[in-house]
């Protein structure tokens, strides 16, 4: 199930259009039959910010839970734009410490909470993610205790539980998911996960940034959908050209991120029935085509190949 999201269906994010004038392109079963929904929040690569994509970051919402993947900058405005209710919001997981990941991960624990959250987060991911927590209930305690003291809210900090990772394995389990997490090959930043959630219904998996590994695969076996980071080799000179430390940035591009032909690779080798390219370097070069995408991706999968778009749901 694919829909593309040409633009955010109201102002507070939250109406529900009908299929007859919703702005999406729907194909296969309607959101009605399946439990589990994927939403690809942000797309683009790196944390400089674009017109067209966000950062990293996903939602998998299961019962009206949301388990958000990544908090790249912006994730709560598109969290609101995709539909999905912020005190819905149950568990975050961070693959790696970039700030195209993290950025906003203090920031969608403040916007949930000023939205009307009031039960318990566990947040999931490498050190230093429970100083990070504490450290960023520190720099805002002004904003919060006067939201508590004038607004009567709930104190936020007790619902905020951080617990951190540092080798594979399951990392949690509740009444809608299994969630295992698997050590991925990303120098200079270690350690870096990718994340499996297994429900009744669906298996999903979300790499982080990683070069072409095999954990992953293992990790993959046999899933309905792997969103994996992708990197366009040919346009990556486009790319760096505007950069100051264009030599050092190419460099470091290559060596810990995954061509997208490796990517198709991975999928085929792990069995998964659709493959998504998200996180694209670069995101938005004119001259890489969804359709170059696709082909370099198809020269090793078989399978269904989805170019990621910010708010694309899977």
């Amino acid at each position: 199930m694919i829909y593309s999201r040409r633009h955010f269906i109201s102002s507070t994010g939250t109406a529900l259009l009908c299929a007859a004038t919703c702005p999406w392109e729907v194909t296969g079963q309607t959101s009605s039959t399946t439990k589990t929904r994927l939403i690809l929040l942000g797309t683009g690569g790196g944390p400089r910010p674009r017109k067209d994509r966000f950062a990293s970051s996903q939602v998998i919402v299961v019962n009206n839970v949301a388990y958000v993947v990544d908090c790249g900058d912006g994730v709560a405005i598109q969290l609101a734009r995709a539909g999905i209710s912020l005190p819905t919001l149950r568990n975050i997981f961070i693959t790696h410490q970039h700030s195209d990941h993290n950025a906003d991960y203090g920031n969608l624990l403040l916007m949930a909470w000023a939205s009307g959250l009031k039960t318990r987060v566990d947040a999931w991911g490498p050190p230093p993610l429970i100083r990070m927590t504490r450290l960023y209930f520190e720099m805002n305690a002004y904003d919060i205790k006067t939201r508590i003291a004038d607004e009567g809210r709930t104190p936020l900090a007790p619902l905020a539980h951080a617990h951190e990772l540092t080798q594979d394995g399951t990392v949690m389990h509740d009444e809608n998911v299994t969630v295992k997490c698997a050590l991925v090959d990303h120098p200079p930043v270690k350690p870096a996960f990718a994340y499996r959630f297994d429900s009744r219904d669906r298996s999903i998996v979300i790499s982080g940034d990683t070069k072409r590994s095999d954990a992953l695969i293992r990790l993959a076996q046999g899933a309905d959908v792997l969103v994996h980071e992708a990197l366009y080799l040919p346009a990556v000179d486009r790319l760096v050209a505007r950069a100051t430390n264009a030599t050092t940035l190419k460099k470091s591009i290559i060596s810990h991120h995954t061509p997208v032909e490796d990517v198709g690779w991975v999928a085929e080798k792990a069995g998964v029935k659709t493959l998504a390219l998200s996180h694209l370097v670069p995101a938005d070069d004119p001259e890489v085509t969804e359709q170059m995408w696709i082909d370099a991706a198809r020269s090793a999968f078989k399978g269904q190949i989805v170019v990621g778009k910010d708010l694309l749901e899977i």
